[in-house]
């Protein structure tokens, strides 16, 4: 029969998934928004890519990243800003190595094992002394996707890079490159500014105009005019496609016109750098009258020079046709390269001034989305700017703000925020002051203020800036919620609003966990030793719960009790659970080395999982309250926990877990039980994925015995049943399970169960 719930918990558990990657986007987007708000805060390029290279590396919690950036001088990649040690500037090819297979390929790479890949250059390990484990290195594009570098972090502290954590860092590293390129469009375009003053006597109707398209126009039609032509044509070189492009065809249609930058007349003169004048077209190999049978135009002469930059590199052609009573001269060519050499330099601050211009609207508007207010002013502290947000919290309108003294609006209990902008104006370095207290009119508003200098390029002081953040109410609940339960978790909560409070049915993986012999431990130690030991115990189990982002339910004595999938799911929170499992099992066991080292007893544990439906949330008195989860799923959880000492195992965990999981471990099905209190048996599975070769020898095939045993205990051929759990044994003796089915079979040999025996066993303990 159908299950009636299905749809519904189907309908739930959608709705879960698409609350979970709202929230990821959001802090996603807060990301993001922290990263522009950091990038503005500094002057230089120095100061801009180790803040990017800190911002990345803390975020995907890895121990050491850096930004490569290309020198097309001689086509290497070098590291500006390492973590680390390191300091010195390090150069490698950019075809070289990881970084340079991501900058040539243009792909981002997540690397699991760096020396097992062939990609990897061992030679800067070698240089530095640092050891890379794994890799996650993405290219760095520019707004109109130019790579100009690539972005890496190394040695992800907990796991392994995954997909998210590559589009966090694509997504970083995008947005960083924006201050990035904003600094060096601003310091090109005062180079090219200062130039063009040289200039514009020559071409000052010519270049009057920055914007791209009607420049363009301005300067076919007097490039015509200046010949005598029937026609001009102005192609620049995109770099990104390696092709010539225009826009502009006088006495065409406004069509747009492509073609590779090394194919007819304009891409020899392209390649070569030397201009081609050609009084017969059609008697010219070079020529293709392709385009002319497309428009119905006849050409007949052709003058095509190359426009050359300050630099010396070709970044186009310009192309005239037809000149009006017979073919081009050496005049006329001189005449062009003269006009073409003048008007390079407004093509370039044309197109500089259009990317400068989508940056600075780009930016203008994420600060008008920002949650945040931000407040510039200029040299005489009077507020210049104050964004959406900024009207919002401090419940002002435009007019009663801007052009205000900064001395006058802060004034009376808000006084202390121009002492923090005077403390700013004096040393030029960041002031900052948390939760503190700010009067908008009547009522009081906690709030995180941060005041920085505005700088420019020369280090001249160009005014000051405000950011204010609203926490009055937020801030103190994250605070009390904190206390209970991951911070993490907190404010994933305060984003689903107060219904994540209440309470609800859920399905969520329930974890328990006991000391084993907690009794004899604490005789030994007495009550001092016995709390030193607890806390220092709690403190790694905690951390690997909150590692896979699971709740800390409660302590109860010497147990724990947390969940996965509460307050907030996760799609894969049954791995998670069995993750956390294995990871404890494993800090357990590198704690019990450094215990045994000093004369102290080691500590072992067993722990039980279990997937079902339960209820969550706020329970208690009206005195006292607590966040927790109740129903049969935590009791069954907790009988797992208790049956680890009957199985001999460290992790039990139900069938309605296993069929969760969408990892692969090292695990077996144990048993088929009905635990006390029951009477539906329930297949239990015990995880072996955190044994070494030493402590569980010859895994593969022991589990191999073990499955094919249990088949034929299944079907009462308790011998054969026998013979494999021997055989079992003989790899490993210390396998408690395997030495209780061959004391089973030996029962069952001697007490037959009949043909109605069902293979479970009933659980008399809890």
């Amino acid at each position: 029969m159908n299950n009636p719930s299905e749809p519904i918990e189907h309908r739930k558990r959608a709705t879960a998934e698409r609350d979970q990657e709202g929230r990821r986007r959001l802090r996603h987007l807060e990301l993001l928004l922290e990263v522009t708000r950091r990038m503005a805060g500094y002057g230089t390029l120095d100061q801009v890519l180790q803040a990017l290279v800190e911002m990345t590396t803390t975020e995907l919690n890895a121990e050491r990243g850096s930004l490569f950036l290309n020198d097309p001088d001689t086509n290497e990649l070098y590291s500006r800003v390492a973590q680390g040690n390191i300091q010195r500037e390090i150069r490698i090819l950019n075809t070289s190595g990881v970084a340079g297979y991501v900058y040539t390929a243009g792909e981002a790479l997540i690397i699991h094992d760096a020396y097992a890949d062939d990609r990897f250059n061992r030679s800067i390990d070698e240089q530095t002394g640092f050891t890379t484990r794994n890799i996650l290195c993405v290219p760095i594009k520019t707004v109109k996707g130019e790579i100009i570098g690539v972005a890496q972090t190394l040695n992800k502290r907990t796991g392994k890079f995954t997909k998210q954590d590559l589009n966090l860092l694509e997504a970083m590293t995008s947005q960083g490159t924006l201050a990035l390129q904003s600094a060096q469009f601003i310091e090109r375009m005062q180079s090219i500014r200062r130039q063009e003053m040289e200039f514009i006597d020559v071409v000052s109707e010519v270049t009057a105009d920055i914007k791209l398209g009607s420049l363009l126009q301005k300067v076919m039609g007097e490039a015509t005019r200046l010949l005598n032509a029937e026609r001009s044509t102005l192609f620049l070189n995109d770099e990104k496609t390696s092709e010539l492009w225009s826009e502009v065809g006088q006495g065409l249609e406004s069509v747009q016109i492509r073609l590779p930058n090394h194919l007819g007349i304009a891409g020899a003169v392209f390649t070569s750098g030397k201009a081609i004048n050609i009084p017969y077209a059609y008697a010219d190999l070079r020529f293709n009258p392709a385009f002319d049978k497309k428009t119905g135009y006849f050409t007949r002469s052709i003058l095509c020079v190359p426009i050359v930059n300050k630099h010396g590199k070709v970044i186009g052609v310009t192309q005239v046709l037809n000149k009006r009573g017979g073919p081009f001269t050496g005049e006329d060519e001189s005449r062009l390269r003269a006009f073409t050499a003048q008007i390079s330099i407004a093509l370039e601050n044309a197109k500089l001034f259009a990317d400068v211009q989508n940056m600075k609207n780009y930016n203008e508007a994420m600060l008008e989305s920002m949650s945040n207010a931000v407040i510039t002013l200029d040299e005489a502290e009077k507020i210049a700017t104050c964004n959406a947000a900024g009207l919002r919290i401090l419940r002002v309108t435009p007019a009663q703000i801007l052009q205000k003294p900064a001395v006058e609006f802060f004034a009376g209990s808000n006084a202390w925020v121009q002492e923090k902008l005077k403390r700013v104006g004096e040393t030029q370095t960041t002031e900052l002051a948390m939760e503190a207290e700010l009067m908008v009119g009547e009522d009081k508003l906690s709030v995180n203020l941060t005041a920085l200098p505005l700088l420019s390029a020369e280090k001249k002081r160009l005014g000051s800036m405000l950011m204010l953040e609203d926490i009055s109410s937020e801030k103190r609940m994250r605070s009390t919620m904190s206390r209970l339960m991951d911070p993490g978790i907190a404010d994933q909560m305060l984003a689903g609003g107060v219904d994540a409070l209440g309470g609800k049915n859920v399905v969520a993986t329930v974890l328990f966990s006991d000391i084993r012999g907690f009794t004899t431990i604490t005789e030994t130690l007495g009550a001092q030793g016995t709390v030193a030991l607890l806390n220092e115990y709690f403190t790694l189990m905690v951390d690997c719960i909150q590692r896979e982002e699971g709740m800390l339910d409660k302590f109860i004595g010497d147990a724990i009790m947390a969940a996965f999938g509460i307050p907030v799911g996760h799609d894969d929170d049954a791995d998670r659970s069995v993750r956390t499992s294995i990871a404890m099992i494993r800090e357990l066991w590198n704690w019990n080395k450094v215990r045994i080292s000093e004369g102290k007893l080691p500590v072992d544990i067993g722990i039980g999982l279990n997937t079902d439906n339960v209820v969550s949330g706020t329970i208690g008195s009206k005195k006292r309250m607590d966040y927790t989860i109740i129903g049969d799923g935590v009791n069954l959880a907790a009988r797992l926990e208790s049956a680890c000492k009957q199985y001999g195992a460290h992790i039990l965990i139900s069938e309605f877990t296993y069929k969760q999981l969408r990892g692969t471990y090292y695990s077996r099905e144990l048993d088929l039980v009905v635990v006390k209190g029951k009477t539906k048996p329930v297949a239990i599975y015990e995880v072996l994925d955190y044994h070494t070769d030493e402590s569980y020898p010859q895994m593969t095939d022991a589990l191999r015995h073990f499955r094919s045993g249990l088949m034929k205990y299944r079907q009462q051929k308790w011998t054969d049943a026998k013979k494999e759990f021997g055989e079992l044994l003989a790899l490993n003796g210390h396998d408690k399970a395997a030495k209780m089915y061959v004391e089973r079979c030996d029962h069952f040999l001697a007490n037959p169960p009949g043909d109605d025996w069902d293979g479970v066993w009933v659980m008399e303990s809890k």
